[in-house]
Order: structure tokens, then C-alpha cells, then sequence
């Protein structure tokens, strides 16, 4: 189960499990000239971090993968609420990534 821990700023993804999804990510689109952070894990430690982002009336989850020198930064399709808020428990509990 994802876990705060006191000297963190964001939650911490569980373990992979077994038989996970594997996410279709795209490039940032940047189709949108505003993004709200709904949620996010932590990014102190651990080089990748998601977010959980709105824009546009849609939701969906953005990745961004810290190990090189140019951050490398996906996201998934914008989604319903409903559906953006599932592939983010999805996530969170190691279901899919």
C-alpha cells in the first residue's frame, strides 16, 4: 500500500505486482496551457515520479523518469475522471505502469 512517511513530500509506490498493465505513454503533448497537479509520489527518492494531472476537463497521469541528465517526461491518454482516477490507484498499488 502506498505509505507518507514523515521526511517525504509524496507518496510511495508499491512494489510491481505481478501480471501488471504496462501504460501506453506518449511524449508531453503540452496540448494544454494549463495543468493542475491533483497528486504525485515522491520524487526525493526514487528518479521517477508521477503526477496525477487535470487539464482541460480530463485527467490523466504524467511520468517523468529523472535518470539522465534530461529528464524524460510521458503521459497517458487524457481520460474521464472516473477512469484517470483508476489507472492512478492502478499505479500507486503497482498494478500498472
Amino acid at each position: 500500500m502506498p505509505r507518507l512517511l514523515d521526511d517525504c513530500p509524496g507518496l510511495h509506490l508499491a512494489p510491481e505486482q505481478p501480471g501488471r498493465v504496462v501504460l501506453r505513454r506518449m511524449a508531453e503533448t503540452r496540448r494544454t496551457a494549463r495543468v493542475r497537479v491533483v497528486a504525485h509520489t515522491c520524487d526525493h527518492c526514487s528518479p521517477l515520479a508521477y503526477e496525477l494531472c487535470a487539464s482541460g476537463g480530463l485527467l490523466f497521469v504524467r511520468r517523468t523518469d529523472r535518470t539522465n541528465r534530461t529528464p524524460e517526461v510521458r503521459e497517458t491518454d487524457r481520460l474521464p475522471d472516473a477512469r484517470a482516477r483508476r489507472v492512478w490507484l492502478d499505479v500507486l498499488l503497482g498494478r500498472a505502469r
